[in-house]
């Protein structure tokens, strides 16, 4: 999209289609009511579908609706968010399956909807109607200011990494929790503090700091400095935005999951921040890490056949959901805090897909598209077989399991690797030659793995 367009829209209901190359579009309208936005795959109103109505219903009220179906997945009183006479500010943002618009210069947002299956949006379309017209300027990106006040502003995450960028003379601080609050347990990250000398790791606002490191002229407050803030198993990495390089790192012995994280300024600063949301290639799919498909593997020896059917003894499917575990369910890994880990499989863009099955946090997890797609209805292998062979790239042993079909129809295989300290359950495509799993909100594949042999 380019940096700023402006658009005229008619009292028409018709789609102006724009193609977005992020995650996020922040947009200024003015219109007396009904400004809607369209987030979808293609330049024309099909079927997936996201649509966001803003200022509906007389200007009284917002909602978020999924393939122009009823009902609303979500609603919330706006009363007078839109002005005829006056340009008003907004974003609008979609990653990992949650879609959140929200005012300009407001993290949190006003109205928020989690897809269970969500897709990749490639354009974003706007429109007005029933009884307004409009008009738009819409930009790339999100930006706000934070005074000099020690008081967070907080929005959501889906995905273990936060990029941004920040301009200010010093005391860049942000916090990172399990709640849109200043709540324990808590991390905190204050980059270019102690007047742009140094900066630091805290946890649960008490100190010693758990990491000090000297930055001196870290920030400047007239440039746009970027960094990287990374979390996974308890790791939490500061990066330099530009290089990569790590800057602070920390280990928490006891983790805790990150749903929400907050900015804000203090001691004489006053800050200008731009958030790339819930990951550094947002709204994007993310590529996973591994090599290009490949072309079949012809069988080694001791592999004569290769797969050739379903196996013996494979087990069964149980449906669940919310975190249930069916009796006889066997655990399969770990996660790296320790809790079990099951095989587990769910239906995701026309597939069926292997994958684990996170107790504690009521949902199963998917490979897919570079991305982690969290499911709560999905199926649990229970018994059968517990035998894991090790293999490589696409050599798929005799009685290996068929868990589940992609949406081309290629036979998929249960498959684990150890990753960061976990034994992490997926799906094995043998037409790519790896073994995906669901880590951290990402999808990564590794050419090592287990297959589980029936």
């Amino acid at each position: 999209m380019a940096n700023v367009m402006d658009v005229q829209t008619e009292d028409n209901l018709q789609y102006h289609f724009y193609p977005v190359s992020s995650g996020s579009i922040q947009f200024k309208v003015r219109a007396a009511n009904d400004a809607h936005l369209a987030l979808t795959l293609g330049p024309q109103e099909t079927d997936p579908m996201y649509e966001v109505f803003i200022g509906g219903w007389g200007n009284t009220k917002s909602v978020i609706r999924r393939n122009r179906t009823k009902p609303d997945k979500v609603e919330a009183d706006t009363p007078g968010i839109l002005n005829g006479g006056e340009f008003r500010g907004f974003w609008v943002r979609w990653d990992g399956g949650v879609v959140s618009a929200g005012r300009e210069g407001e993290v949190i947002p006003f109205i928020s909807w989690t897809d269970p299956e969500p897709f990749h949006v490639a354009f974003v379309g706007v429109c007005t109607g029933w009884g307004a017209s409009g008009t738009w300027k819409i930009e790339d990106g999100a930006e706000f200011d934070t005074p000099d006040k020690l008081e967070y502003k907080f929005g959501p995450v889906a995905a273990g990494s936060l990029q941004f960028e920040y301009r200010g003379p010093h005391n860049a601080h942000l916090c990172f929790t399990s709640a849109p609050a200043e709540v324990n347990p808590m991390y905190e990250v204050i980059l270019g503090g102690w007047e742009n000398t140094q900066s630091v790791i805290r946890h649960c606002r008490t100190k010693p700091d758990k990491v000090t490191l000297p930055t001196p002229g870290l920030m400047n407050p007239n440039e746009f400095r970027k960094f990287l803030i990374e979390w996974r198993c308890g790791r939490l990495l500061v990066r330099d935005g530009v290089t990569g390089a790590v800057l602070m790192e920390w280990v928490d012995p006891a983790p805790f999951p990150i749903t929400h994280f907050g900015v804000r300024t203090g001691y004489g600063a006053r800050g200008h921040w731009r958030i790339t949301h819930f990951s550094p290639a947002a709204g994007q799919h993310l590529a996973p890490s591994a090599p290009a498909p490949a072309a079949l593997y012809a069988s080694p020896p001791g592999y004569p056949g290769g797969y050739g059917g379903a196996p013996m003894g494979g087990g069964q499917w149980i449906d669940a959901s919310s975190g249930q575990v069916p009796p006889g369910a066997a655990p399969a890994g770990q996660d790296c805090s320790g809790e079990p880990l099951f095989v587990a499989r769910a239906q995701h863009e026309g597939a069926t897909i292997p994958g684990k099955l996170v107790q504690s946090h009521g949902c199963a997890y998917v490979p897919w598209g570079g991305l982690e797609h969290g499911k709560p209805q999905y199926q649990v292998l229970v018994g059968g077989s517990n035998n894991w062979v090790p293999t490589s790239g696409s050599a798929i042993p005799p009685g290996a399991f068929p868990g589940g079909q992609s949406e081309d129809g290629e036979t998929l295989f249960v498959g684990r690797v150890r990753h960061e300290g976990s034994i992490t359950t997926g799906k094995v495509q043998q037409s790519h030659g790896v073994c995906y799993i669901s880590f951290g909100g990402q999808e990564l594949g590794f050419p090592d793995y287990e297959i589980l042999v029936a």
